[in-house]
């Protein structure tokens, strides 16, 4: 507590603060943060949380439902560790009402939009409006804890990097702050929010120091990752360590604590992952797409089962649970090593993320996405074609031998409408030449997203993956490098004799670019690796890679022996990770076999037959109902009154095919998603290249199979129907 005569003081000048800008505002009313923490934290949160913490609070304005104390308590700990500015009333009020808006929408569009063509409300969408926005209450209130999930497991995801640099900063200088303040300048990702957030703790006063701080901080993790706490009270206990010695040694058993608790954590989970994976691929993947070659003979059989029906189960429902799933399966994930988007760490790459044309010597961005939407947009009309023809009055046609069954009077029609007899109107295409150019829809969508992420992440991920190949030899070149200042050689020329040590290397490269730098440019060590223009660190974007150097700089002032061991600490500490990391792979490498060939192979070849059968089953029960009536036939195979109305139209194979092709991109979609988080945590760049890659070949090979499977079969059972007099 503050003596009498401080707290007068302090008394004396409040007074006259307040006299002359007003009554300040109390501690509790509104929380105290800086510009650069509401920067950085905008520049962390996703758009979606934005969105959310607008909607929460305007909910809360409208409709305030406070939550009971357990479930406010679990709440506040899930909007405090995701960072969200709402209020536990605010998220529950939220959950509450977006469901019952969306209900009641769903309500009206249901009487509205029938009663416009003069039909009676739909009570399919009735019943899906209701269900929609009952089940939507559950994930709605549990919103808070999926986005705080979600903050932890990309937070976690660098822990291990941020224990490295602790220890590593705090060898040649045994100071917590600044090496939290190291450690939070190297992070990129949510983490380093959490360490800024604590260091501006102590600023503000709200903790006296930083242990108290990090203290506070650290509780949050109790449950969730022990081991990061283990290690990180490892290191603040070598602050009180005297002798020198028994001090590197509580810092080496921190780093080693982390990477062998991740390692036994990774080995429960992935043997704990192959029950929810099995789970997600029957119930997400191979029921839906089997049950799809069952549903041509029950709609013709039932009737009245429209296409956006299945559209509505199958390109909505569906994807959103299989969505749900996969985000659970990916919240359990234990901290791990994640790459980061090298262009957060070297702004000039960003460029790269554009189309580069060089026109005239001079160099123009294009943004990917207009090149995606153009593409998308012409395959699109191509796979519209069908359905532009039909509203605008374009006679049928087709090609093959004369056929009376068909509407164009040939055995394959571009479009072949059918007349509903319960309705009485035209249905369709069921043209085998529609069929097929409805094979353009999907494609579409694929490619308009795949081109957009391929674009945005190839060049990038070229740079970062010759900064990884780097890392894997850095190791041995920061030993040399080491050895090399032990010896009393300067930092200096010690690059250039690496460089020379390790020619035709990646690392020698490096060492190299330093070494020319320094030499014919007339750089200090600090810049000739950091310089924003022609810095060797531009070439070789890596945050190991950056922050050794910055050790490497800050070391080598206190002298080459400081600097030799600190770089062979480093080495050590590079190899161990690296040692630890392939163990994780290992450990996974079943389960993402598995989800890669279900990705690759087997999602988009299984949706290719059942496109191909159901064609052929579309085709049979067409030609079997006119058939069955003696139409076709003169009444020569006619059957009687039962039979002849036994076959409906059914849902026409143009239609069919857009549900499925749609639901097996988003099902390639999300499963590649889900392996990129499970085998590299939150690494956003790797995941848009993969998406860029599994989309367009995904789409490409259900498409080929698709094609194939439905010209044989319906080829097929043409030749069947001529050969038996029927055609």
């Amino acid at each position: 507590m503050p003596s009498p005569e401080v707290e007068e003081l302090l008394q004396k000048y409040k007074t006259k603060i307040e006299s002359e800008l007003g009554p300040t505002v109390k501690a509790d009313d509104k929380p105290i943060t800086s510009a650069d923490y509401d920067t950085f934290r905008k520049s962390m949160m996703p758009g979606t949380a934005s969105f959310y913490e607008k909607a929460c609070n305007w909910g809360e304005k409208i409709l305030k439902i406070k939550p009971d104390a357990k479930e406010e308590a679990e709440l506040n700990k899930a909007i405090e560790a995701a960072h969200l500015k709402v209020t536990p009333t605010g998220t529950t009020s939220f959950s509450i009402l977006a469901p019952v808006i969306l209900g009641l929408s769903g309500l009206i569009l249901s009487f509205i939009i029938p009663g416009i063509f003069g039909k009676p409300a739909s009570t399919f969408f009735i019943v899906v409006s209701l269900l929609s926005a009952a089940i939507l209450m559950f994930p709605m209130r549990s919103y808070p804890k999926i986005l705080a999930s979600n903050f932890r497991m990309k937070a976690s995801n660098e822990m291990v990097l941020c224990i490295f640099y602790l220890v590593t900063y705090m060898r040649h200088t045994s100071n917590l702050e600044l090496a939290i303040k190291f450690a939070s300048e190297h992070l990129t990702g949510p983490l380093a929010l959490d360490l800024k957030k604590a260091l501006w703790d102590v600023e503000t006063q709200k903790f006296k120091d930083i242990k108290e701080s990090m203290d506070n901080y650290l509780e949050k993790w109790r449950e969730y990752n022990i081991e990061f706490i283990e290690a990180f009270h490892l290191i603040e206990s070598s602050l009180y360590e005297g002798n020198e010695p028994r001090r590197i040694e509580l810092l080496e058993k921190s780093l080693d604590v982390i990477l062998d608790e991740t390692y036994e954590k990774m080995l429960h989970y992935a043997h704990n992952l192959k029950s929810p994976i099995t789970m997600l691929h029957m119930l997400g993947i191979i029921l839906p797409i089997l049950g799809l070659v069952i549903l041509p003979l029950l709609i013709s059989f039932i009737g009245g089962v429209k296409w956006y029906y299945l559209a509505i189960f199958y390109n909505v429902l569906l994807p959103i649970g299989v969505m749900y799933l996969g985000q659970t399966i990916l919240s359990q994930r234990p901290s791990g090593y994640g790459d980061t988007d090298v262009t957060k760490m070297v702004p000039s790459l960003g460029k790269y993320k554009y189309i580069l044309l060089n026109l005239g010597g001079k160099e123009y961005k294009v943004h990917p996405v207009y090149i995606a939407v153009g593409v998308a947009a012409i395959i699109l009309l191509i796979g519209f074609s069908p359905l532009i023809a039909n509203f605008a009055g374009i006679s049928d046609f087709g090609v093959g031998k004369l056929d009376p069954i068909t509407t164009c009077g040939k055995s394959y029609c571009f479009l072949d409408y059918m007349v509903d007899d319960q309705t009485g109107k035209l249905v369709g295409p069921f043209g085998l030449i529609s069929s097929i150019l409805s094979l353009f829809i999907p494609i579409a969508l694929a490619l308009g997203i795949g081109l957009y992420h391929r674009f945005r992440s190839r060049n990038v991920i070229e740079i970062r993956n010759k900064a990884k190949k780097l890392e894997t030899e850095f190791a041995s070149g920061i030993f040399q490098l080491g050895n090399r200042l032990g010896d009393g050689i300067p930092a200096e020329s010690a690059f250039g004799k690496v460089a020379s040590m390790m020619q035709s290397t990646t690392s020698g490269k490096f060492f190299e670019k330093v070494s020319i730098n320094i030499n014919k440019l007339g750089m200090s060590v600090e810049e000739a690796i950091f310089n924003p223009k022609v810095g060797a660190i531009i070439s070789f974007p890596s945050n190991m890679i950056t922050s050794s150097m910055k050790v490497l700089v800050q070391s080598v002032k206190k002298g080459p022996k400081v600097a030799a061991q600190a770089l062979l600490n480093i080495s050590r500490y590079i190899k161990e990770m690296h040692r630890v990391d392939e163990r994780l792979k290992d450990l996974l490498a079943d389960v993402i076999s598995s989800m890669k060939s279900q990705i690759n192979i087997m999602t988009p070849a299984i949706a290719g037959i059942v496109i191909g059968i159901t064609s052929m089953i579309t085709n049979i029960l067409g030609r079997l109902g006119p058939m069955l009536k003696g139409e076709a036939t003169g009444g020569n195979i006619g059957l009687g009154q039962g039979v002849e109305n036994l076959f409906g139209v059914g849902i026409p194979t143009y239609f069919f095919q857009i549900v499925v092709g749609i639901y097996v991109i988003q099902i390639i979609y999300i499963l590649t998603v889900l392996v990129n988080g499970i085998e590299n945590g939150a690494d956003n760049l790797n995941e848009s290249f993969l998406l860029g890659k599994n989309l367009i070949k995904g789409a490409i090979l259900y498409s080929i199979i698709s094609l194939v499977v439905m010209v044989t079969f319906n080829v097929i059972a043409v030749l069947v129907f001529n050969s038996m007099g029927w055609g």
